[in-house]
């Protein structure tokens, strides 16, 4: 019966599914090591997660930032005193202007409704 694979699997290594290295199993390890162990957590908890939009460090952020009033919810790009109420508004995201309406826009706003909520 000795086909040439080994009595009971002494001696045999398998590849980690993260960095590839081989390693011997023990019980039912599937990583090399407790780090490749976290990046696989990692990555398969961050699927589906919105990355925020990057914007250079030399240039200002403010005038390319959406604020919402907490209190009427009106939107300014790029002025955080509302105009209205005279009070200070919270910063929704970076935005510009909407090209069919002319009013501030988020792109958070944009990519919500297209890309579904990840599970939390």
């Amino acid at each position: 019966m000795s086909d040439g694979s080994p009595l009971r699997h002494v001696g045999v290594t398998i590849a980690c599914p993260v960095c590839g290295s081989s390693f011997s199993p023990s019980g039912r390890r599937t990583y090399c090591s407790d780090a490749c162990r976290a990046s696989a957590y990692r990555r398969r908890r961050d699927v589906g997660i919105i990355p925020p939009a990057a914007v250079s460090k030399s240039r200002p952020r403010r005038e390319i930032t959406v604020y919402e009033c907490d209190t009427c919810g009106e939107r300014s790009l790029g002025e955080q005193r509302c105009s209205e109420c005279h009070t200070f508004m919270t910063r929704v995201g970076i935005g510009g202007y909407c090209p069919s309406c002319e009013e501030p826009i988020a792109v958070i706003d944009l990519l919500e409704e297209e890309v579904p909520q990840a599970r939390k």
